[in-house]
């Protein structure tokens, strides 16, 4: 394992620096007047951020896991490319070369989860499999030349499929009824439906994929497994409240996108899009973050209480920057966006010395 430990650290590291430069992209689009470092940097916040630290993470995560089963390096490709894409993004430089290589390590991430599907047909497989082509999509729309407001669609779909898969994953144990998993299946479709039908008539696409983000939410909050974990205590009840907390702003995403629908700018669509990239995917990652860390890094990590303090924070940050989106007040939008960055550096440094305590804490 040794060999793969030195591909698994560098590549996080790599998608690492696309968060911290997306962040410095977004508090530049947002209004701080900050230096751009370069031109093109807050062009690429959204592209940074989905595909640069989260679509390579991802890929990162079933790469290990794929390594585990073939006991060979390949998988790895798929997060690489994908991270030196980020890379020169990020850089500025090489022109469509980084978009380029983002969309080819989306077509990694899909031959990926084809060899999962083929070991593991399985609903949870398939709806993550359905996400790394809502990816590919996604890249592909935006390195041909589409709107972003395309693109950033497919994107969003890409992580509520792949989250909600991984969900699925965990509550496996349950043992879902086929009505349940038909319910799932239904409202999964209807926001597919919607990614869809936004590529002809924005508006009404756009609402059909609220009312699906809306449905895989309800969904999630009736039958995930954190519903019955929130009891339990330590790390284990951490995830659940992520979990249901991340599943909240779901809800809030998909209503604001039923009410205001074929938005592709302005402060509305900046109000859907951040409940969907930061409140419920990050909810997810910070919840995530004590499993998939040690497993990306096979370094053990010690669970903190103050990791409540990073997820209180990124919802009070929220609210308020949506607070501002929604009343049209800039100074609101404005402290919550700056605040949501300070909250993520914050979530970096809990779990880095949280890694560091697993180390030297007494086995």
């Amino acid at each position: 394992m040794e060999h793969s430990t030195k591909l698994q650290r560098p590549l996080l590291i790599l998608a690492i620096f696309a968060l911290l430069a997306a962040m410095w992209a977004g508090l530049v689009r947002i209004g701080w007047q900050w230096p751009a470092l370069r031109p093109t940097l807050p062009l690429a916040h959204g592209p940074l951020m989905v595909s640069g630290f989260l679509g390579t993470v991802i890929s990162l995560e079933r790469a290990v896991a794929l390594n585990i089963l073939f006991k060979s390096r390949w998988p790895y490709l798929a997060p690489l490319i994908s991270g030196v894409g980020g890379l020169l993004l990020m850089l500025g430089i090489g022109g469509v070369v980084g978009p380029a290589l983002i969309a080819l390590g989306s077509v990694g991430l899909v031959i990926l989860f084809g060899f999962i599907v083929r070991h593991h047909p399985a609903i949870f497989t398939y709806t993550m499999a359905l996400g790394s082509i809502a990816w590919l999509v996604g890249n592909g729309l935006w390195l041909f030349g589409h709107p972003i407001a395309d693109a950033v669609w497919w994107w969003a779909g890409f992580l509520v499929f792949t989250i909600a898969g991984e969900r699925l994953e965990l509550s496996r144990m349950l043992r879902f009824t086929k009505k349940q998993e038909g319910m799932f299946t239904a409202v999964s479709l209807l926001l597919l439906l919607g990614l869809i039908i936004a590529s002809f008539n924005y508006d009404t696409g756009v609402r059909i994929a609220g009312l699906g983000m809306l449905g895989v939410a309800g969904w999630l909050l009736r039958y995930d497994i954190a519903r019955r974990t929130r009891n339990k205590t330590g790390v284990t009840r951490f995830i659940a409240i992520s979990m249901l907390s991340g599943y909240a702003w779901l809800v809030v995403a998909g209503g604001l996108a039923i009410i205001y629908g074929g938005v592709s700018s302005g402060l509305y669509y900046d109000a859907i899009l951040h409940a969907v990239f930061l409140g419920f995917t990050f909810a997810m990652i910070f919840g995530h973050a004590p499993i998939i860390f040690p497993a990306i890094l096979s370094l053990p990590l010690s669970y903190k209480p103050r990791f409540y303090g990073h997820l209180l924070l990124l919802h009070l940050s929220l609210i308020l920057r949506l607070a501002g989106d929604l009343a049209l007040w800039s100074p609101g939008r404005a402290w919550g966006g700056l605040l949501n960055a300070i909250v993520l550096l914050i979530f970096l440094g809990n779990t880095l010395s949280a890694m560091q305590w697993g180390q030297t804490a007494p086995q």
